[in-house]
């Protein structure tokens, strides 16, 4: 800004040196050539904010218009001097009319030149600006929400970028929020407080979007919608809504997906520790559970319910919902071993 102010000063000052050199600049002439001056930097300083938002073709026409504007007042101004050698304050204006008009008209001929030779590719859309930057946006779909677990990721940090919350989405977790159901009503008040949490975040930006899809009833086929057309990636833990979203090519990152690929691996053959918990479907198993939630299966385990004891696992199963892990009691697969052993 400073720098801009002494260019325009200095045009003024030289707009009043140039006044000053005709030999009838007396009186308040001077300022005249200080006013003039001023307004010519104004309108350069003017036209180098303009160039900011130009394509080169037009630069690069206008730029070589303006020479041969220029060139042509410069040529004018010799051959006016030569001939009729006069020095008067209608000369000079004269000649300050040729000299803005002629590199006037090559700016906007050049400029127009080098448009058609050299057309600039359209603007991007809003659409494209954010399919450009769409590795970091998300869309939030109400059952991540209400999980709470998104903001877990987010205060450690794994999670990051941009977040959008639709309107339609906004409506669903207030119209479960207002539900007569108190289950219900509790987990609408819990996405709500989710989300607000997640707002407060440093390094995460929640957005709500306000754009609507009247023609579409589904609130999943909406947040579907929405986000192929952002080029986001949609989080959620509904595995239907995943399916459909993986169909139309929009990724997807389930929360339960990495729960589940984060938690710990056990190998047939290791001896874990658990608590008996309760009795499972079978006929004498017992249940336990790993801090992750990770169901285990303890055949024979019924009269340990209550009890912390080793295991040993003899298989891993991965389903839709989750990990199982079926093991037998330890003291169970030593005495076994050692009957093999003896016989």
């Amino acid at each position: 800004m400073i720098s801009r102010a002494i260019f325009i000063l200095l045009s003024a000052l030289a707009g009043m040196v140039l006044f000053l050199r005709a030999e009838s600049a007396n009186g308040a002439f001077w300022l005249y050539g200080f006013g003039i001056g001023a307004v010519t930097g104004g309108l350069i300083v003017a036209g180098e904010y303009a160039l900011r938002t130009l394509s080169f073709g037009i630069i690069v026409g206008a730029t070589a218009g303006l020479a041969v504007g220029l060139l042509m007042t410069g040529l004018v101004e010799w051959v006016g001097g030569e001939i009729f050698d006069v020095q008067t304050f209608l000369f000079h204006i004269g000649g300050l009319v040729f000299l803005l008009g002629f590199p006037y008209l090559g700016l906007v001929m050049g400029a127009r030149f080098g448009q058609e030779q050299f057309p600039a590719s359209p603007a991007p859309s809003r659409s494209t600006e954010l399919s450009s930057s769409s590795t970091g946006l998300k869309v939030l779909d109400t059952s991540v929400i209400i999980d709470g677990r998104v903001a877990d990721l987010c205060e450690t940090g794994f999670l990051e970028g941009t977040f959008f919350v639709p309107q339609f989405i906004l409506h669903e977790l207030q119209h479960i929020a207002d539900s007569s159901d108190s289950l219900k009503r509790a987990r609408g008040r819990r996405g709500l407080d989710i989300l607000n949490k997640i707002q407060k975040m440093a390094d995460v930006d929640v957005r709500i979007v306000d754009e609507d899809f009247p023609e579409v009833k589904e609130v999943d086929s909406k947040l579907v919608v929405l986000a192929k057309k952002m080029g986001a990636r949609i989080m959620t833990n509904d595995l239907n809504l995943n399916k459909v979203a993986e169909l139309q090519g929009v990724r997807v990152l389930n929360i339960n997906e990495l729960c589940n690929a984060l938690r710990p691996v056990v190998l047939p053959g290791e001896t874990i520790r658990v608590f008996v918990l309760k009795e499972g479907k079978e006929a004498g198993q017992g249940v336990a559970y790993l801090d992750d939630g990770t169901m285990i299966v303890v055949d024979n385990a019924r009269r340990c319910i209550g009890r912390n004891v080793d295991v040993v696992v003899t298989s891993v199963l991965q389903t839709t919902a989750g990990r199982m892990i079926f093991t037998r009691l330890k003291e169970e697969a030593e005495r076994e071993e050692l009957q093999v052993a003896r016989g």
